[in-house]
């Protein structure tokens, strides 16, 4: 991400980030710099742009002050901004999870909870909200070769909570292209990998679940370089944003130019990959050789 609003700090909640948006307007508005903000409330200008930011938390006095220095006096419009600050700070529900989730995937939880439309294109196994347990515990034996039982079963308690959001009222869209060698890469014993071949064929039949394989007769697409995912909101405030991983570490992405990149080319690779009406086929047979 451009300006690291997500790539660090605290993992904020997707709503504290939509009400940092909403002070840089309110501020912007009122003709006011980072510098004139801040003098309201005896902080440096660095405290007004981290809020805006949401590298920080939302400090209701601040807040509250802020709203009157900006123009907003309307008690029913000053109380209303004030409940969605004391929401937007209470901590998401992965946040009992903390113990094993690294702090740079718990705003990919958040924005992953909060988005209408996740896209993804995934080389290398099976995306989260689509693992069965067995699966999703083989990839974490993989990844954190190191952590104890304990961790790992929270670890695959914190997966399986996180795929609720498919099946819940207003669930959002999970588009996701699928490399061949996702399906051909055993992961786990026969059984895990017929279990999840078949946990796939149901999430077919998903009315907010559409998932297309880039078969190997494809041949060279713009995505080889690596796994993305991008993220789609209702709220005017929030941007597209595209996150990518590595081993120690992710990036968030929310510049246009960047975000558009990722777009045009997972559009490509729609066009090229197996048709979504067929992908069914495409897993029960796959399911068939396992």
């Amino acid at each position: 991400m451009t300006d690291g609003r997500l790539a660090g700090g605290g993992a904020p909640t997707v709503l504290r980030v939509v009400l940092g948006k909403r002070l840089q307007v309110l501020r912007e508005k009122a003709g006011l710099s980072y510098e004139q903000a801040a003098q309201t409330l005896y902080v440096t200008h660095a405290t007004i742009r981290r809020m805006e930011k949401a590298e920080v938390g939302l400090k209701i006095p601040y807040v509250e002050k802020l709203l009157t220095t900006y123009g907003v006096t309307a008690p029913q419009e000053v109380e209303a901004f004030l409940a969605l600050a004391r929401e937007a700070n209470q901590p998401g529900w992965w946040h009992r999870y903390r113990d094993v989730l690294p702090e740079w995937f718990s705003a990919f939880v958040s924005l992953e909870g909060e988005a209408a439309v996740i896209r993804a294109y995934e080389p290398h196994y099976i995306p989260g909200l689509l693992q069965t347990e067995d699966y999703a515990r083989e990839v974490l034996k993989a990844g954190r070769p190191q952590a104890s039982c304990e961790e790992m079963e929270r670890g695959v308690a914190l997966r399986m909570e996180r795929q609720s959001l498919l099946t819940r009222p207003n669930a959002p869209l999970l588009w996701v292209v699928l490399d061949e060698t996702v399906l051909r890469r055993p992961i786990g014993d026969a059984g895990i990998m017929r279990a999840q071949i078949a946990k796939l064929v149901e999430a077919c039949a998903l009315p907010n679940v559409q998932l297309q394989i880039m078969p190997f007769s494809a041949g060279p697409h713009p995505a080889m370089y690596g796994p993305f995912h991008i993220f789609r909101f209702q709220v005017q405030e929030l941007p597209d944003v595209v996150y990518t991983e590595s081993l120690v570490g992710a990036v968030y992405f929310d510049d246009r130019d960047d975000v558009t990149a990722f777009l045009e080319a997972l559009d490509r690779m729609c066009a090229q990959a197996a048709p979504a009406l067929s992908t069914e086929a495409v897993l029960g047979a796959i399911h068939g050789e396992t």
